[in-house]
């Protein structure tokens, strides 16, 4: 989906190359992460995973508050989850020092706060796989998975959940 020109939104001075080349071709600046609202789960395991919930909201006022269908249109719910997309990116950089070091992504989960009889809840997750996408290249797409939920936490209208494989 082609929303326009982007707003710079993701960088990482320390990547190699072709991730470099990826991010700089797509115009995006990864921005300092936010600081989480509560207690939610990021961090590594011994099987070289990194997993990351709940990037749509941190410490800041959310940027969009609302249910699709309700409050907000679909095309709102794109940008809110490409703004969760890109805020776990930056929470990941952090983590790692690198995104070089994310050598796949093994999931995204993603959930979706709709009323009524919204079913675009796919089309909405695409801000967050199309991003990825961008960054990462289609050859480590993850494996997706989508939920239609009533509400979320602070009002949100979406939430992600992603697993990195990384490097050691």
């Amino acid at each position: 989906m082609n929303t326009g020109p982007k707003e710079k939104i993701l960088n990482d001075d320390n990547s190699r190359p072709a991730l470099r080349a990826a991010i700089n071709t797509t115009c995006i600046k990864l921005p300092a992460p936010p600081e989480p609202s509560h207690l939610r789960g990021s961090g590594a395991d011994r099987q070289h995973t990194l997993s990351h919930r709940n990037a749509s909201h941190r410490r800041r006022e959310p940027k969009f508050i609302g249910r699709i269908g309700a409050e907000l249109d679909v095309k709102t719910g794109h940008m809110a989850a490409y703004l969760a997309a890109v805020n776990a990116l930056a929470v990941a950089r952090e983590h790692l020092g690198s995104l070089d070091k994310v050598t796949r992504i093994v999931r995204l989960g993603v959930l979706v706060a709709t009323s009524g009889d919204v079913r675009e809840q796919p089309r909405i997750a695409d801000g967050a796989s199309e991003l990825l996408q961008d960054v990462f290249g289609k050859d480590k797409n993850p494996s997706r998975l989508v939920y239609g939920v009533a509400s979320l936490p602070l009002g949100v209208p979406v939430e992600l959940e992603l697993i990195f494989e990384v490097s050691a």
